[in-house]
């Protein structure tokens, strides 16, 4: 009986389009904000050690969230369906690691944020195959995009400076003179910004999904041909779609790799990565900012939960749990692709119904 939209009236458009129009939506939001902002960085996740909580969880979920939002608008909202989402992590990460050397001077935010234009434009450019080819045809050309930005990533020695490990050492940087990235940065300093970048791309892809762009998408992921005889260009939307989907990949490879990794080989952007990301769209929810944060989450947290399940309640091995954990992941993306294909998100849309009209059955 709290979740009710009764006398709630809207007497403008804009109040009609705005992304929470009810009440209980926004002091939702509002609470969520205050426990990220107010709570987590000084007193972490209960039960659980401090450094452990914001290192191994929260950062990492933060940055998963906007790599599977950025994947969410390409498979989601347009129908073009990914294999290369770890690719275009590395690209995004390789380039903010070149800016660093180029510019050691710049904001290193700023350097993140402008590193997932470099993603954007190899993104933008992987995707004119799309173009021509669609379904299982444009997985295997985002496959091979996959495959070669690897090759790039080991046999071009002046992405990572000639390094004779072949990896990426994040170097120390201060905003305000505060250290952010580094070995001395400390964990709160690191979950605030990502954090931060995390509600800022958010709200921008809530306002573009929402926009005349994000609707050309919907079209053309409904049905292309119909789409463009009403006047949507495909070259438009579908290049859109790869550029913005790999501008947030590419911020979210940038942020692994300075904001929680340290350094990173290019192990850490292959294949198995990019089925990850895919499964966290796929679990989370098509087509749903909100099941992007749902399956990041889950798909994160999950293992890790039943991994100190198993060893604190039943003494079982944590490799044993961590196999046992991708079985039930297997099993829980099956059971959704049959029983709910909206994911996470959409259950969460039948809780909310039902609680407008709780307790009455209709």
């Amino acid at each position: 009986m709290f979740y009710r939209e009764a006398g709630q009236f809207k007497a403008t458009y804009q109040e009609d389009l705005q992304a929470f129009p009810i009440r209980q939506d926004k002091i939702g939001i509002g609470i969520w904000l205050a426990i990220a902002y107010l709570y987590i960085p000084f007193f972490g996740i209960p039960g659980l050690e401090y450094g452990f909580a914001l290192n191994a969880i929260m950062i990492p979920v933060l940055i998963f969230t906007i790599t599977t939002i950025g994947l969410n608008i390409l498979v989601g909202f347009t129908g073009q369906i990914s294999l290369g989402t770890g690719a275009f992590m590395g690209v995004g990460a390789y380039s903010c690691y070149k800016l660093t050397s180029y510019f050691p001077d710049t904001n290193i935010i700023v350097l993140i944020l402008a590193s997932g234009f470099v993603a954007a434009a190899v993104g933008a450019l992987f995707g004119l195959p799309s173009l021509r080819i669609k379904g299982f045809y444009l997985v295997v050309a985002t496959l091979a995009a996959q495959f070669f930005l690897e090759w790039c990533f080991i046999r071009i020695g002046w992405l990572y400076n000639f390094n004779p490990s072949g990896a990426i050492e994040v170097p120390q940087r201060e905003v305000f003179g505060v250290i952010v990235t580094g070995a001395a940065a400390e964990p709160a300093t690191r979950y605030l910004v990502v954090l931060t970048i995390l509600v800022f791309l958010t709200v921008i892809a809530g306002n573009i999904v929402r926009g005349r762009i994000g609707r050309s998408w919907m079209m053309i992921r409904d049905m292309d041909i119909a789409a463009e005889l009403i006047g949507v260009r495909p070259l438009r939307a579908k290049l859109s779609a790869f550029a913005v989907s790999s501008y947030y990949c590419g911020v979210s490879g940038a942020l692994m790799v300075f904001l929680w990794l340290g350094a990173a080989e290019v192990e850490s952007f292959d294949v198995n990565h990019s089925f990850l990301y895919l499964f966290m769209v796929i679990l989370g929810g098509l087509g749903s900012i909100t099941g992007s944060y749902m399956g990041a989450a889950f798909i994160w947290t999950f293992p890790i939960i039943l991994k100190e399940v198993g060893k604190r309640v039943f003494d079982i091995n944590p490799i044993v749990m961590e196999n046992v954990s991708l079985v039930a992941i297997g099993v829980m993306i099956v059971f959704i692709l049959i029983k709910e294909p909206h994911g996470l998100a959409r259950l969460w849309q039948l809780v909310k119904q039902k609680l407008r009209i709780w307790p009455f059955p209709h």
